[in-house]
C-alpha cells in the first residue's frame, strides 16, 4: 500500500505527515467505525474488507512499510526489512541457558521446601501422637 492511498484511508491529507500519535487516533477513529462485529451479517464482508484496508494502512504509516534503512558504523547503507517480534541477543540461542538457573531455583525450593514440611510434620507427631492406628 502506497502511503498517499494509506493516509487518505485514515482521514489525512494526502502530502502530509502526521505524527504516530495522530496516525494511532486515526486508527482508532476509523477500527471504530468499520469493524465487522458492528454490522449486521449480509454488510459484515464489506466491513471486513474495509476494516482489513484500515489496518494495513495503519501498519503501512506507523512502521513507513516495515523497511527502514540503517547506515552501519563503517557507513555503509543496508535495508532491513521488520517482520514479527525483535529477539534480544540474538533470540533463542541461549535458551537453555535461560532454563537451567530456573531449573535449580525450582528444585531447591521443592527440596528445602519437602524436607521443612517433614522436619514440622514429625515434631507435631512427636507432640501429639495419635491414637487413631489408621493414620501414619
Amino acid at each position: 500500500m502506497l502511503g498517499e492511498e494509506a493516509r487518505m484511508l485514515l482521514g489525512f491529507f494526502p502530502n502530509s505527515s502526521p505524527s504516530s500519535s495522530q496516525v494511532k487516533a486515526a486508527y482508532k477513529k476509523k477500527a471504530w467505525e468499520t469493524h465487522p462485529d458492528r454490522f449486521p451479517l449480509s454488510q459484515r464482508s464489506l466491513a471486513e474488507s474495509n476494516f482489513k484496508l484500515i489496518s494495513e494502512a495503519y501498519t503501512c504509516l506507523q512502521s513507513g512499510s516495515g523497511v527502514s534503512r540503517q547506515v552501519s558504523a563503517s557507513g555503509t547503507n543496508s535495508w532491513v526489512v521488520r517482520s514479527g517480534v525483535p529477539r534480544a541477543h540474538g533470540g533463542r540461542r541461549n535458551h537453555a541457558l535461560i532454563g537451567i538457573p530456573f531449573l535449580f531455583i525450582v528444585l531447591g525450593t521443592v527440596a528445602l521446601g519437602g524436607s521443612s514440611a517433614t522436619r514440622a510434620y514429625r515434631r507435631q507427631k512427636e507432640a501429639y501422637p495419635s491414637h487413631n492406628p489408621f493414620l501414619p
